[in-house]
């Protein structure tokens, strides 16, 4: 049983435990990405996921837990006399980035995404560099044929109505210098080199 933020339908018994820890989620300072209670044996394991602009550290984590173990405990008839496990966490990044804040914490990150209407969507590979109300500013990769000299990202300015799901693509080995901003980008779109 799933209940995400702002998601169709889930149980009644989630519904309820996501009343009474979103409320305290959000007084720590944190969104509640996700609630998931999964039947195991006798128990029931409560997954919270939780994320905020700042990132969420280790410390985070057990403050979270706390809270969340003491409103679990105080309204015990939530979980019935039910023993439980619980578990707070953050979003991995394969989580897929579906709101705008969800992008606005992305900022600089190389994702995946389908673009365009539905029924006539192309799938691009582009970084990150700006997030508004009006949708997600992207550094497009250009494919070119194999061999040629890599050219500059392209920026393209995506509307929130035409952007799909995005997923993170893990990078190694890329240093926070290697990073452009949109200046960078209009400069070096008069054919300089990266």
């Amino acid at each position: 049983m799933s209940a995400f933020r702002g998601t169709q339908r889930t149980d009644p018994a989630t519904e309820r435990l996501a009343g009474w820890i979103e409320p305290v989620v959000g007084e720590a300072g944190y969104d509640l990405e996700e609630l998931v209670v999964t039947p195991a044996g006798r128990r029931s394991i409560v997954k919270v996921v939780v994320d905020r602009d700042q990132g969420v550290t280790l410390d985070d984590i057990a403050e979270v837990s706390r809270a969340v173990s003491d409103v679990l405990d105080r309204n015990d008839d939530g979980m019935g006399r039910t023993p439980y496990v619980l578990e707070v966490t953050s979003p991995g990044v394969d989580r897929p980035l579906t709101d705008p804040r969800h992008w606005r914490r992305n900022l600089g990150r190389l994702v995946t995404v389908p673009l365009g209407p539905a029924g006539t969507t192309e799938t691009v590979t582009g970084r990150v560099t700006a997030v508004d109300g009006d949708g997600v500013v992207l550094a497009v990769e250009v494919k070119g044929k194999p061999g040629a000299k890599k050219r500059p990202p392209t920026p393209r300015q995506v509307p929130w109505g035409e952007l799909g799901a995005g997923r993170v693509q893990v990078e190694f080995g890329r240093g926070a210098e290697d990073t452009l901003t949109d200046g960078e980008l209009a400069a070096d779109d008069d054919g300089g080199e990266e």
